[in-house]
C-alpha cells in the first residue's frame, strides 16, 4: 500500500503573493523563485539522520495560534533561534512572547506581514524522538 512520506509542501492565501515573497525572503532567508521557495534538505539529513517534520491538528478553538486569526500555522527549521529573532527585532518583525525551550529544541514566534503568526524552530537532539 501507497502511504505519505512526508510534508511535500504548504500552500496558504495571501493579500500580495509577491510583497509576502519579498518579506520571506527579507526576514527569514528563502530563496523565493515564481513558485514559492523549494527547500532541499538531503544535507541537513546527511548530517542529522533523524531530522524531523511534524504534522499536528489543533482543536477548532485553540488560541496557539493567536494573536494570528488564521487556521493554519508554519513552523520552520531554523539554526540559531536567539540571533534570528535578535535580527528580526532590529528589522521591526513583531515578535510573539518568549521563547520556549524544551528537551525537544527551543521555539519563537514572529508575525508575518500578512499579520499570520509564525513559529520559528530551533532542533535539540532529534534522536531523541526515534520510533521502534
Amino acid at each position: 500500500m501507497k502511504k505519505v512520506t512526508g510534508i511535500g509542501g504548504i500552500f496558504f492565501k495571501c493579500a500580495d503573493v509577491e510583497k509576502t515573497k519579498k518579506w520571506y525572503a527579507t526576514h527569514l532567508g528563502l530563496s523565493v523563485d515564481d513558485y514559492g521557495c523549494t527547500f532541499f534538505q538531503a544535507n541537513d539529513v546527511a548530517l542529522h539522520p533523524k531530522a524531523s517534520q511534524q504534522w499536528s491538528p489543533f482543536k477548532k478553538d485553540t488560541t496557539y495560534f493567536d494573536p494570528g486569526k488564521q487556521e493554519f500555522m508554519i513552523n520552520y527549521r531554523v539554526a540559531n533561534l536567539t540571533a534570528l529573532l535578535a535580527t528580526l527585532k532590529q528589522n521591526e518583525v513583531q515578535i510573539v512572547g518568549k521563547v520556549e525551550e524544551y528537551e525537544y529544541g527551543k521555539f519563537g514566534w514572529i508575525i508575518d506581514c500578512d499579520g499570520r503568526k509564525v513559529e520559528l524552530w530551533e532542533p535539540a537532539n532529534e534522536q531523541l524522538f526515534e520510533k521502534n
